[in-house]
């Protein structure tokens, strides 16, 4: 079976990646997000869970947010994680810089229309808006732009049915975007 599997940091990453999948990935494809209780649990388990995942024909993804972490320590120590699974061929980690908000930092027209705060598309031009993984809090600033209306959950699975995947304004998101592509295309392959 095509499966591509999803390592989450929180349920809000789950939420959002539901919601943009159906959407970006061939039907042909079956995706699994599982979220963990925070980063220390899914470091935690990230090891066993890759281990012990029964289709051993899926690929995985790992997503994490950066937080005050260094980027590259952060992803390193994953991917550490993921050789002593034995499963380090078929798995991409991926860091959200500094948070999973910022990717939405990167489409505000997307969450205007998700969220229906009127005028957030006019502010993308604004100089922060252009590289928003250079924030150090992304959600505080999507909680002030929206004037209270996100939450990480629902406002995640909203975002989520908006964001466009050739937004290249977040790096982080990019790379993402380009992990679940380049896996598609391998699972695709095999079909």
């Amino acid at each position: 079976m095509s499966e591509l599997v999803f390592l989450l940091e929180e349920e809000s990453a789950k939420a959002m990646l539901e919601s943009l999948l159906p959407r970006l990935l061939d039907a042909r494809i079956v995706f699994r997000a599982i979220a963990f209780e925070g980063k220390q649990d899914l470091e935690l388990q990230i090891e066993k869970k890759l281990r012990n995942y029964a289709n051993p024909d899926a690929r995985f993804i790992v997503l994490r947010d950066q937080d005050l972490g260094d980027c590259a320590t952060v992803k390193a120590a994953l991917i550490d994680k993921c050789h002593g699974s034995g499963r380090a061929a078929a798995t991409r980690v991926r860091i959200a810089c500094k948070e999973l908000e910022s990717f939405y930092l990167a489409d505000l027209r997307a969450v205007e229309a998700a969220l229906s705060v009127g005028g957030l598309g006019a502010e993308q031009d604004r100089a922060k808006y252009r590289n928003p993984d250079r924030l150090d809090r992304p959600s505080r600033e999507l909680k002030r732009l929206t004037k209270g209306t996100y939450q990480k959950v629902g406002g995640s699975r909203a975002i989520g049915q908006h964001l466009d995947p050739e937004n290249s304004r977040s790096a982080s998101f990019k790379h993402l975007i380009a992990a679940i592509r380049r896996w598609e295309t391998e699972l695709l392959g095999c079909l």
